[in-house]
């Protein structure tokens, strides 16, 4: 068992939270509430990284983040090392790949939010950040916890935007994903089959425990 995968690859999805939850939340937010010409685009372009493949999506990552390119230039003037294969470019890699798993749950909560509400909120005095924070945040609640839950998930199983962006360096841009696969090329499928199992296990718990929780605050609601 490759602890140091599957710790690396936890730090990667709650680092990919708290850099996106904020964002995809106004952004989410946003589409929920405005009507603009070429919506369908906008959406239709966060959309992206369910139907492309990976591989597309790490190419494209590996030549705007690579050392050639003025993003991968400015990072490592900054910093001093390269942004493709390092842990700070599987985040920022995970954060765009992950964009629609964060949106699209919270778009759809912010969407079931009757307009009459927002309207009651503003002829109460309400600013804008103060209807978000006490009264819409909390309506959208069960489809923030789905945003996270897939987000998270997804991050962890992770293959082949980590490969493109990270490839596979111990304690830096391994994941479990690319150990289990490491491990399968090297036929140690014990610990392969070992990893693979844990992974199976978390995300259909994590999913399990959301599913759960959602349905609850559902029934709650209901009851109010």
């Amino acid at each position: 068992m490759d602890w140091q995968a599957i710790t690396l690859s936890v730090e990667l999805a709650l680092a990919t939270l708290a850099v996106l939850l904020p964002l995809a939340a106004m952004t989410a937010r946003w589409l929920a509430v405005t009507g603009f010409r070429g919506k369908a685009w906008v959406e239709g372009l966060l959309a992206l990284p369910l139907v492309l493949p990976p591989t597309v999506i790490g190419y494209y990552l590996l030549i705007a983040m690579g050392g050639q390119s003025p993003l991968g230039q400015w990072f490592e003037s900054l910093t001093g090392h390269t942004l493709t294969f390092s842990f700070s470019g599987l985040v920022v890699a995970s954060v765009l790949f992950n964009i629609p798993f964060a949106v699209q749950p919270m778009q759809r909560a912010f969407e079931a939010i009757t307009p009459e509400v927002r309207e009651a909120a503003q002829c109460c005095g309400l600013t804008l950040w103060r209807t978000l924070y006490r009264i819409e945040l909390p309506l959208a609640w069960p489809g923030i916890l789905s945003a996270c839950v897939m987000t998270f998930a997804h991050t962890l199983g992770e293959f082949g935007v980590v490969l493109m962006v990270g490839g596979s360096i111990p304690g830096e841009t391994r994941t479990i994903a690319i150990s289990i696969y490491d491990r399968t090329q090297s036929f140690d499928h014990a610990s392969a089959g070992a990893m693979a199992g844990l992974l199976l296990v978390v995300s259909l718990v994590t999913i399990a425990v959301s599913y759960g929780l959602v349905e609850r605050l559902m029934r709650r609601r209901r009851a109010v």
